[in-house]
């Protein structure tokens, strides 16, 4: 991420005798997402190796769509916060993108702010690689998303209406970004993208507004709304919903300060209230990594073999994380009974756990598919900022499912869901049930025991679904 965390990992020393260069982990994010290597100077990594650099002064980067930005770089022991966004809405990964080993991969991470330039290995370095950037122009950076004048705006109005809880709305913005995005022409008329899927009349009409205007007036009356300004506000809040932010609303409160002194909020909306910035500060992809192996140790000195897996963004292969979704499980079936709880108190005493949002069990008593759930805040060691954390441990025979929706993404695992539902199952973290029919002829609630995998491609293979490794997984 920076050149303090690389210093820590190589020395000197090596570094003199190293040809090459070393790159930011976005250079990787972006080229798989494009399905080429993208120009390396803006992620190229530099550092003073005669020790005269200032790691703590603010440094000036180019951005890959050509716009600088700056930042301070604070040294590892002080508090550290992502100051840059990268864009919020992802690709969508088709069967011609597979074959062509071309994976669309959306930067949904925070991109450091220091262009630094270190030697790598020549044996790491691809062979196919020119010696400089110049050699070769068409690898120059080109920005994937040619209409994002259109993707921020309805980008925005998924936030809104997910806020005013109308799930249906959202899911449409959401699929029509998913096209747009993927476009490799600037759209300049809606009747460019009229027969695209997920592009209905009522998008086309805001399509056309935006590419004639450079606005839409739906989402102006939203951000002049008090209403909807404040709910979404709220609905920021962890563990504050959709309705309750409405009621908070209804009582007069207008700001995050305005609830500090309300008592109808529970102990973990509270702390969700507390650690609010801290929460929305996204977790550095070395730091979670770090952090994965500390929990395995621990792990490991509590219950050998147990497998503890941090999946989410982070196993997918994102440079940065919104939180921590952690799937535990072990081998043998049975000693994942009553790990939980055992390894919570441990990760407590060493501080590594803060604050309890969530905590139920089940494996002992065999309720709820036996999976035992925690959830949290955690700090990574040696500092106070506060970050989500979840657990959760499941019996060995239902943790492939368990590990396909704790990986996600949102889209995907939306996608698995309707495929088995049109096949006549249900499926969710804690297996794939036959459903039973309700009355009227209508598909009902799911059966009683689920059907058995091994692994997370057993169930792909079983749906009828081309399987996904974890890091292609960012639909």
């Amino acid at each position: 991420m920076n050149s303090n965390a690389l210093l820590q990992q190589v020395d000197k020393e090596r570094l003199h005798r190293l040809k090459g260069r070393v790159l930011l982990f976005q250079w990787l994010e972006d080229s798989l997402r494009l399905g080429k290597k993208v120009c390396e100077d803006p992620y190229s990594v530099e550092v003073d190796l005669e020790g005269k650099s200032d790691p703590d002064k603010s440094l000036v980067k180019e951005s890959a769509d050509g716009n600088t930005s700056s930042s301070d770089e604070p040294s590892p022991q002080k508090k550290m916060r992502s100051s840059l966004e990268g864009l919020k809405n992802s690709s969508v990964v088709d069967r011609a993108d597979k074959e062509n080993n071309a994976v669309n991969i959306a930067p949904n991470s925070s991109r450091s702010s220091d262009t630094l330039r270190l030697a790598l290995s020549p044996a790491i370095t691809s062979p196919k690689a020119p010696s400089t950037p110049s050699e070769n122009s068409s690898l120059a950076y080109c920005p994937p998303d040619l209409n994002r004048n259109i993707t921020d705006i309805f980008g925005k109005l998924i936030n809104i209406y997910r806020a005013l809880g109308d799930d249906r709305r959202s899911f449409s913005y959401y699929k029509a970004i998913q096209v747009i995005e993927k476009l490799l022409f600037k759209i300049e008329s809606a009747e460019q993208v009229k027969d695209l899927p997920g592009i209905g009349k009522s998008m086309q009409d805001h399509i056309q507004e935006i590419v004639t205007t450079g606005k839409l007036s739906k989402l102006e009356h939203f951000e002049t709304d008090e209403k909807v300004r404040t709910i979404s506000l709220f609905g920021e809040v962890w563990g504050i919903g959709p309705a309750t932010a409405l009621k908070l609303y209804e009582k007069g409160y207008r700001t995050l300060d305005d609830l500090e002194n309300e008592d109808s909020l529970t102990h973990a909306q509270k702390l969700g209230l507390k650690y609010f910035d801290d929460i929305k500060t996204r977790v550095p992809r070395n730091e979670v990594q770090e952090m994965e192996q500390l929990m395995q140790k621990t792990g490991e000195e509590i219950l050998p073999g147990v497998v503890i897996i941090c999946g989410g963004s982070y196993r997918r292969g994102k440079a940065s994380c919104g939180d921590l979704d952690v799937v535990i499980t072990h081998p043998d079936g049975k000693s994942h009974k009553g790990f939980l709880p055992r390894f919570v108190k441990h990760l407590k005493n060493m501080e590594f756990l803060r604050e309890d949002l969530v905590f139920s069990i089940h494996s002992e008593e065999g309720t709820d598919s036996g999976v035992d759930t925690y959830f949290g805040l955690c700090t990574y060691p040696g500092r106070e900022l506060r970050h989500r954390i979840d657990f959760k441990a499941y019996p060995r025979d239902i943790h492939a499912f368990g590990l396909i929706a704790w990986t996600g993404n949102d889209v995907l695992n939306r996608r698995l869901r309707l495929l088995a539902e049109s096949k006549g199952y249900r499926l969710d973290d804690t297996g794939l049930f036959p459903a039973t029919q309700a009355s009227g002829g209508k598909r009902g609630v799911r059966a009683s025991a689920s059907l058995r995998f091994d692994t997370e491609k057993e169930v792909f293979d079983f749906l009828g679904f081309l399987w996904l490794e974890p890091h292609e997984r960012n639909l």
